[in-house]
């Protein structure tokens, strides 16, 4: 009885030793491992952009190219390090550094188009007011804020002119501008326009640009022969009004304005 036992414990641990040998001297099937990688890698929405090379050999797999962003680097080391019969990864993905921020440089034009009057007169100080961009703007040969770009600004005074004595004024400045669903905020200087005595005017700009240019634009309906629209200086225009019958400071909608920025502007990166 012994000697069949022992005979039957050889059969079994040579059966053992034999299925040990053959599992260790089966290799990874590498080109099916690429392939599996590669198929993953192509399916999966978060990589499938990336120009990325998957090589096997015994199973170790290598990962080489560039990944889109950082997340797409992670997961195409994870789908390699999930893959059945690997030995493992050497991942050599780069990730390309992200583009530069767009900065629209303080001094910079910004040309708006009002969508509503204004007026010494009916405006009220502290009032906003929209307009929409007239030009559009670029920096470094890539588009920065486009035109229709809708502006928000504020009345910053508002005062009416007497018929007897005191001076009229309206003074103007933009806040926000909104574009691709986004809002940034701004700085620009103040257009500024005043009313002294008898039809005496002085125009001003706060924070920015210089005084003086030439007065261009369409009538404004409530002055005889008094253009109101686009004034041009040096760097930065101010404002300029037509007088009504009672002298009072008038923008129609659709007058254009220059503005001048007097804080640089960071936009995001251009889209990839």
């Amino acid at each position: 009885m012994r000697k069949t036992y022992l005979r039957k414990m050889t059969i079994v641990f040579a059966s053992v030793a034999l299925g040990l040998a053959i599992g260790c001297s089966k290799k990874p099937d590498d080109a099916q491992i690429t392939k599996d990688i590669q198929n993953k890698v192509s399916a999966d929405p978060d990589t499938k952009d990336s120009q990325v090379t998957v090589a096997s050999k015994d199973g170790k797999v290598t990962l080489t190219g560039t990944a889109k962003n950082a997340a797409a680097q992670q997961k195409l080391d994870q789908i390699a390090k999930t893959e059945p019969g690997i030995a493992g990864v050497d991942d050599q993905v780069a990730v390309p550094p992200p583009p530069p921020p767009i900065v629209v440089p303080a001094g910079t034009d910004l040309v708006v188009t009002l969508g509503q009057s204004l007026s010494s007169k009916t405006s009220q100080t502290g009032q906003t007011f929209i307009a929409s961009v007239a030009q559009p703007i670029g920096v470094g040969g890539q588009p920065a804020i486009p035109k229709g770009a809708r502006v928000s600004g504020t009345v910053v005074i508002a005062k009416e002119k007497g018929k007897i004595k005191g001076q009229g004024q309206l003074a103007l400045t933009l806040r926000s501008i909104s574009f691709n669903g986004q809002t940034y905020q701004i700085q620009t200087n103040t257009l500024d326009s005043t009313i002294k005595g008898k039809g005496k005017r002085t125009a001003a700009t706060a924070g920015g640009g210089a005084a003086g240019g030439a007065l261009i634009g369409g009538l404004a309906g409530g002055g005889v022969g008094a253009a109101v629209g686009l004034l041009v200086g040096g760097g930065a225009g101010f404002l300029g009004g037509a007088l009504t019958g009672n002298k009072q400071i008038e923008l129609r909608a659709e007058s254009a304005l220059t503005f001048s920025l007097a804080a640089p502007l960071t936009l995001p990166p251009p889209a990839q």
